[in-house]
């Protein structure tokens, strides 16, 4: 008996997908819900299982072959007589087949970021210890166990010894002189993000206007009820909600921000959708907060915290990374001091944050030393005034500055 392997449903904006890696060779067992082959949309991973249990066929469809919905990829063939196959659990072991496989890091059981760096260091999933749910293995636990192994190689073989994992994009040590090149097809995600900024850049009336905050007070609370927050939240309190919360406030006040262009017409939005521009090895991606103005700091914190850990293992949804009327950047993290934010389309603004330094201000006649933020505000000037935007980031400095107004409304 046969069963076919087939690209699954696309999102309706997108019209195919690549075929990143086959984790199964032709001949190989396979078990009812391993991930057989990754295949990379626009903006996500999508892994394929297997419908049953068997050996896989035929490879139709390769390695870096642009597919389309439900086309045929593969086949799974049924075991040959003497059990080539793995063997069914028994009735008694079935509860527990799960959790050992995850214990031994299987990987059907692990991310593609994972696996992905597995690869690159030469190791298999059995030879790493899992520290997440269920012995759940995380790309952390990839990277410490090579890091482990580095130290315990002797120091005079350390200058020998071949790097664990080398970069796809790097080049070769080569002698003096020599001038290498190396090409690498760009991804899909980043052609893709080429291309909507390259959009963003020519169709929009794109300007950028900036302020900067005095982070002192924030700073002051966060340092005052960090671990009470921690303890009863079981999250960090960090910069990030701060600056959602405010900009969800901004955004109420100025609608226009909160507003896109759909054709002819001006669609005003009756609600907060952040996006949060998160940095991931495929590149940056932007899930979605949705209505942030039912949120609290610890909501915002939290789904924050979840997201980026989506990120780094692929596993962001469509959905997730869909919809969104304003989007907030925080190129601080990054060490990042000033800069000016390119708008995702259709929304109409996006506020860069940036890094945080102690700097001399003038405050009542006085120079002195404050932890200072510059922000700024780029905007599309067809629907947003510039009175408008200017305001819109001095309500967010305001905010920040005095956090006690979020608190009560004011």
């Amino acid at each position: 008996m046969t069963s076919e392997i087939k690209v699954p449903t696309l999102p309706e904006s997108i019209a195919d997908a690549l075929i990143v890696t086959w984790h199964k060779k032709e001949g190989d067992p396979v078990r009812r819900d391993e991930v057989l082959v990754d295949i990379e949309t626009d903006k996500v991973v999508m892994e394929v299982p297997a419908s049953e249990d068997g050996v896989l066929g035929k490879i139709i469809e390769g390695e870096g072959t642009t597919v389309s919905a439900h086309q045929l990829i593969g086949s799974i063939e049924a075991a040959p007589a003497g059990g080539a196959a793995p063997a069914a659990s028994k009735p008694d072991e079935a509860a527990e087949a799960p959790a050992t496989e995850s214990e031994a890091g299987g990987a059907g059981q692990t991310s593609p970021a994972v696996r992905k760096a597995l690869t690159a260091a030469g190791l298999q999933a059995s030879d790493v210890k899992g520290s997440g749910k269920n012995g759940r293995l995380t790309k952390g636990d990839v990277e410490q166990h090579v890091a482990e192994l580095a130290k315990a190689k002797p120091a005079a073989a350390a200058p020998a010894a071949k790097p664990a994992a080398a970069s796809t994009t790097a080049l070769p040590i080569v002698a003096d002189g020599e001038r290498v090149e190396k090409r690498v097809p760009m991804s899909r995600l980043r052609a893709r993000i080429a291309e909507r900024l390259l959009s963003a850049s020519q169709n929009t009336a794109m300007l950028t206007t900036f302020n900067e905050i005095d982070m002192s007070a924030f700073i002051a609370l966060r340092n005052q009820y960090k671990d009470r927050f921690e303890k009863s939240h079981g999250v960090k309190l960090g910069f990030m909600s701060i600056f959602l919360k405010a900009s969800t406030e901004a955004l109420k006040r100025y609608p226009d921000i909160n507003a896109s262009i759909d054709g002819d017409e001006v669609v005003y939005h009756g609600y907060c959708d952040i996006g949060v521009a998160v940095s991931s090895e495929r590149g940056l991606v932007v899930p979605v907060l949705r209505n942030t103005e039912h949120m609290s700091l610890a909501d915002v914190e939290k789904t924050i915290g979840l997201y980026a850990e989506k990120a780094r293992d692929g596993k962001l949804s469509l959905d997730e990374m869909t919809g969104g009327t304003f989007t907030v950047s925080n190129g601080g993290v990054f060490g990042s001091l000033l800069s000016t934010p390119i708008l995702n389309p259709p929304q109409s603004a996006i506020l860069g944050m940036h890094a945080t330094q102690d700097r001399p201000v003038a405050i009542n006649g006085e120079v002195v030393i404050r932890p200072m933020m510059y922000v700024a505000l780029s905007y599309d000037h067809r629907i947003v005034d510039g009175k408008g935007a200017v305001g819109f980031l001095k309500t967010i400095k305001e905010l920040v500055e005095d956090p006690a107004r979020i608190v009560f409304d004011l």
